[in-house]
């Protein structure tokens, strides 16, 4: 039935869940500052848990701390505190139990000297269930904002938590029986939940649903299947949860499914690549209007009146062409930090001449359209592209404040997607920006430092900046704007200037950051997107392409770097196609590798290519389609198969990160130690909290042995431990030139030994496509220290290996040993 005022007070007090549980609140605090830096980099330093992991003294006896009290609504206002401290508090327990910890304004935590993921945007949907010691419990965390702690017991070993939920909206009239949601499934029991299942009851529709198998004292976002086909008409529905474990109700929610006429606003879910959890996108659909001034013209102006588009009609490359009528558009939209997808759609009027979908970004905050942010933009493009079926020339990019700097980075790192961009109140770069994770460094003071922050270098759109010579660009901003000051719209400007024809940039007189939702929906930025089209290839010959890791972006149009000669750094392509007279010439700077699509010239046709002044190379062409392979052999460029899926390729590049990918699955060591065993559980439970608030996401957590048994095909590795304590190693790892075992670390021939090494690092799966990531210590105390997962942080750069010593929690960047890239085999020989 409809949602009531009644009802809705009745789910209101539905989701607040816990206040019908004991809370205690933690009001009494000791803090200190300047014992800790986190950033947007591989090297990360914190003298609270380097303390903590050497065992000895406590941290108390560090530094200076003093006394601090939580005001009467149990927060400790902690904007007044630097940025780099830490809060200590306790609780005594009179016997050992289980609670939830709920920990709001915090970017991670210890809790009886075990990591767990914080709230560090104030969320107050993160409850962590934690184990109590009878007596002292310990809780050291690092403040963001106001901060409120709390315990919240007794409790259900397992239940539903709907305050962070993925769903939904359903068009009125729809007949789709699989409609997905997800909602947070908490297990605070001492057992592994098997073989749980939630129903799903909405308009008398019932689906079932299997729940992944979720660990002890962990908690996992989980997908749901809907029937939708009892909706009737606009409004917010009841969906009733029933959580069930085996035969036993465990618990009993209820969320609100909001259904949508024809012409609003609306929610897509899908089930993403990266790692198999349910997200969704938002649409402004294509208006249905007769007014064809609003639609995108031709190159010789607006198409002819009488024309008529349909949204969901596929449209061919011969089509248009014989019609002479373009085809519906897409506009592509990233949001700013802390906006839902959703609202960002609702900024925008529907447009006759196409449809507006805006990806989330995994969060509202996510990873500021890099890394997996940038992934979920371009999974959303391809999706909207399938369901919408617009015209391949007219796809365009905006968005607003860190969606401004979304679209700057987007656009840069791939220029042949789009045929104009608009960037609304943004900034270019991580390196001067920054937000809430700080900065990017801009320099290093060592080799090594240089060579980590290379791993960032596809951050810098300012390098890249030549990549948009093709697209239109429209650069809009308040002059009054002091979220992200005008001076950045006045850079752009500025750097476009010196080579850019085709840039239109508008400052709003005492406009701020926000002046309504002309800040996104500006009529003259999509008038400008409606002189633009995008060329097919076969009418571009002439490309001048910058990008800094293959792996990200190797593509313009018909070239591809498919391998670096130095690793991340520039790689510049500037080539010259001639159909006429059948050749290619050009430049390139640091390309191993370069293989360009010869499809424009025909069949049996004998092209020459000329690169870097090498002697001319002169292939026939054996299909219309063929590719040519090009390697640079001793300053020489020579031709060459297409390299094997075992070497480094676009679709397998490196770096540690990369390794996060592909529906990755977290395989945790059962022998060792108990205490090394008990780190390799906590540690990919810490990385499985932080993945699902920073993205969205849900990951399965499996034992070595699980994970040997062979359940886990086709799927990326994230290993925890080392040879000798995770059984995995021996399956995946055994030809690996970097080796961990108990007090020895080895990378090629050189050796290193103690207990207190780490390493990152990922490895090439045999299939070609798949990896290992590894988290690896040579005992505890190397374990813990690489307990910091920097490696979410958005712009973050890492290696493809790095290993360091406890000593870098202190001494950041002398701490480590050894870091740099493998060749483009994937070996050490020949490495950087």
């Amino acid at each position: 039935m409809r949602c009531s005022i009644f009802l809705f007070l009745s789910l209101l007090c539905s989701a607040l869940w816990v206040g019908a549980q004991d809370t205690v609140y933690l009001t009494k605090a000791l803090k200190t500052d300047s014992t800790h830096h986190y950033g947007r980099e591989a090297i990360y330093t914190d003298l609270v848990a380097m303390r903590l992991y050497e065992g000895g003294a406590a941290p108390t006896s560090l530094g200076s701390w003093r006394e601090v009290q939580a005001d009467s609504l149990h927060q400790f206002r902690t904007r007044g505190f630097s940025n780099n401290g830490y809060l200590y508090l306790t609780y005594t327990s009179p016997r050992a139990t289980t609670a939830l910890l709920n920990v709001k304004g915090c970017g991670s935590l210890f809790f009886n000297a075990i990591p767990h993921a914080g709230d560090a945007y104030g969320s107050g949907w993160l409850y962590i269930p934690v184990l109590l010691k009878k007596g002292l419990n310990e809780l050291y965390l690092r403040p963001a904002g106001l901060t409120t702690v709390r315990l919240i017991f007794p409790g259900p070993e397992v239940s539903l938590n709907i305050e962070d939920p993925t769903l939904p909206m359903v068009n009125v009239g729809a007949v789709d029986t699989s409609l997905y949601g997800a909602v947070v499934v908490i297990n605070r029991s001492a057992r592994a939940l098997k073989a749980a299942r939630i129903r799903a009851v909405f308009e008398g529709k019932m689906v079932v649903s299997d729940v992944p198998e979720i660990p002890a004292m962990t908690i996992r976002k989980v997908p749901f299947r809907i029937d939708a086909r009892g909706v009737v008409g606009k409004g917010k529905y009841v969906c009733k949860l029933e959580l069930l474990n085996g035969n036993r109700r465990a618990d009993e929610k209820s969320v609100l499914i909001e259904v949508v006429e024809d012409g609003q606003q609306y929610t897509v879910t899908f089930f993403s690549g990266i790692d198999g959890s349910l997200q969704y996108y938002a649409v402004t659909p294509q208006a249905k209007s007769s007014d064809r001034t609003q639609m995108a013209g031709s190159p010789d102006g607006p198409p002819p009146p009488g024309t008529v588009f349909a949204p969901n009609t596929s449209y061919t490359a011969s089509q248009m062409a014989a019609e002479k009528v373009p085809g519906p558009a897409l506009f592509l939209s990233v949001h700013g930090a802390g906006v839902e997808a959703i609202g960002q759609a609702r900024a925008y009027q529907s447009k006759t001449w196409g449809t507006l979908v805006a990806a989330t970004n995994r969060r509202p905050r996510g990873f500021n359209w890099e890394d997996w942010g940038r992934k979920d933009a371009m999974e959303v493009l391809e999706l909207a592209k399938a369901r919408f079926h617009p015209d391949e020339r007219y796809i365009y990019l905006t968005g607003h404040s860190m969606g401004g700097h979304g679209t700057w980075y987007l656009g840069a790192t791939y220029p042949d997607h789009w045929a104009a961009i608009g960037a609304c109140s943004g900034y270019p770069t991580l390196r001067e920006y920054g937000s809430h994770d700080g900065v990017i460094p801009d320099s290093g003071r060592t080799a090594t430092e240089r060579l980590l922050l290379r791993a960032s270098n596809q951050s810098d759109v300012i390098r890249l900046s030549t990549n948009y010579a093709p697209l239109g660009v429209y650069i809009l901003h308040g002059d009054s704007d002091k979220v992200v000051p005008v001076r950045y719209a006045r850079q752009m400007r500025k750097v476009l200037g010196e080579f850019h024809s085709d840039v239109s940039y508008h400052e709003v007189p005492g406009a701020e950051h926000w002046f309504g939702n002309q800040s996104v929906d500006w009529r003259p930025l999509f008038d400008f997107f409606q002189w633009h089209q995008l060329a097919p290839n076969i009418a571009v010959n002439d490309i001048d392409f910058i990008t800094a890791n293959p792996g990200i972006s190797a593509t313009y149009r018909w070239a591809t770097i498919e391998q670096q000669t130095t690793p991340l750094d520039y790689s510049h392509i500037r080539l010259h196609r001639d159909i006429r007279a059948a050749s290619i010439t050009g430049s390139t700077e640091n390309v191993q590798v370069l293989a360009m699509a010869l499809g424009g010239f025909g069949k049996g046709v004998g092209v020459s290519v000329r690169i870097d002044n090498s002697d001319g190379l002169n292939y026939t062409t054996k299909t219309a389609s063929d590719t040519v392979y090009l390697y640079k052999q001793e300053g020489a460029w020579k031709l060459g198969q297409k390299p094997g899926l075992e070497e480094k390729n676009p679709l397998r590049s490196g770096t540690f990160k990369e390794a996060f990918d592909h529906h990755m699955v977290f395989v945790y060591a059962t022998s060792g130690s108990r205490e090394e065993q008990e780190w390799s559980f906590n540690k990919a439970r810490y990385d499985a909290e932080t993945w699902y608030y920073r993205g969205n996401g849900a990951v399965d957590i499996v034992s070595d042995v699980t994970y040997v048994s062979g359940r886990y095909q086709d799927r990326n590795v994230i290993l925890y431990g080392n040879a000798v304590t995770n059984s995995a190693w021996g399956l995946l790892l055994k030809d690996c030139p970097i080796q961990v075992k108990q007090g020895e670390l080895s990378v090629g021939g050189k050796v290193f030994r103690g207990d207190d090494l780490a390493a990152y690092f990922i490895r090439p799966l045999p299939d070609g496509v798949t990896s290992i990531g590894v988290v690896a210590g040579t005992g505890l105390k190397g374990m813990q220290a690489a307990n910091a997962n920097q490696y979410f942080a958005g712009g973050s750069g890492f290696p493809d290996y790095m290993i360091f010593r406890l000593q870098m929690l202190q001494t950041g960047v002398a701490g480590i040993l050894e870091a740099g890239f493998f060749g483009n085999n994937w070996k050490l020989a020949g490495h950087e």
